[in-house]
């Protein structure tokens, strides 16, 4: 949703013309093109604006949030054809990890920027428990506000806070995960998909894949071991590769938005992508290049697409079997 307020605020579109232009003429109409059965946001600001955009969307649909925004008001959920009830919301980090560092001042955090919500799907055709989440930026956030470090010295310090937070929370879902999944996950039908902020081979990412061994694509995934009840699956080798990203920094595609399935669901998918689906192959698609400078998200101010209309990620999909 990349920042989705109601004008007026000092995060969302400056004025009324910006906001309208946000929901209604670039992300209402991405959706009404995907037609989701079951969609996982992120960067929900204000309820009230996501109320705005289902209103908007062919069908009727509804949203359910976390109940644990960051400190922008920033949260996870999901919107639905289809009642969904939550099983799971939670920032908190799992019982053993200490709290990270998140500054220079010594302060530490125990908890997730943003609630890790998880609901119970079901139709009379289909059902399945999805997580969603929202980890934690690569962004350097300084103190006072700052987005450009002073020296050098505060720029490494301030790029080793992010990644720790980041793994403390990929542990955070995957406990979720594992509550979902139960001793046995190979019937259960379990969805754990969001904003990883890492791409599909990154340490954070692969901490949600659960016990090693064959991946989708490889030559041992059709033989089952005994990691089969406890692993997720990444759907990002059923992407075809001109689509497999997400978002474009600096001018490379990463793909940072990510699926992962259990056993009891990874044999019945049809077929993944990025982008809006088609019946044919997909063009790539059309994402704005974001943090042009020549390192990382160091040097990304989100105030400045505050107005975008849109977002700069590309959603992420997948279709079941019939």
């Amino acid at each position: 949703m990349e920042n989705l307020y109601r004008p007026g605020g000092p995060f969302g579109p400056r004025d009324k013309a910006a906001y309208e232009a946000k929901p209604a003429a670039a992300l209402a109409a991405t959706v009404n093109r995907l037609r989701p059965t079951l969609l996982g946001v992120q960067e929900v600001g204000d309820p009230a604006a996501l109320d705005d955009l289902t209103r908007m969307l062919d069908g009727r649909y509804s949203a359910t949030l976390s109940e644990f925004p960051d400190e922008r008001g920033i949260r996870v959920g999901f919107v639905s054809d289809v009642v969904v009830s939550a099983v799971a919301d939670t920032p908190l980090f799992p019982a053993r990890p200490l709290p990270v560092q998140v500054a220079d001042d010594g302060r530490t955090t125990d908890r997730a920027g943003r609630g890790v919500l998880a609901v119970l799907f079901s139709t009379r055709a289909a059902w399945l428990t999805a997580a969603v989440c929202h980890l934690k930026s690569k962004l350097i956030s300084c103190p006072g506000g700052r987005f450009q470090p002073r020296d050098e010295g505060e720029r490494a310090r301030y790029a080793v806070y992010p990644p720790q937070r980041r793994a403390a929370e990929a542990a955070t879902v995957r406990a979720v995960a594992d509550r979902l999944i139960g001793e046995d996950g190979r019937p259960e039908r379990v969805v754990v998909l969001g904003d990883f902020n890492d791409e599909t081979h990154a340490t954070t990412t692969r901490i949600l894949q659960g016990p090693p061994g064959p991946e989708i694509g490889t030559p041992g995934f059709d033989r089952p071991d005994q990691g089969d009840a406890q692993r997720l699956w990444n759907v990002a080798p059923l992407i075809p590769e001109d689509q497999r990203h997400s978002r474009v920094h600096a001018g490379r595609r990463e793909l940072i938005d990510h699926v992962f399935v259990t056993h009891g669901l990874v044999g019945r998918i049809s077929r993944a992508g990025t982008g809006v689906p088609h019946e044919e192959a997909a063009e790539p698609p059309p994402l704005p290049s974001v943090g042009d400078g020549d390192d990382d998200d160091d040097d990304d101010d989100p105030n400045e697409r505050r107005d975008a209309a849109g977002s700069e990620h590309a959603p992420v999909w997948i279709d079941p079997l019939p």
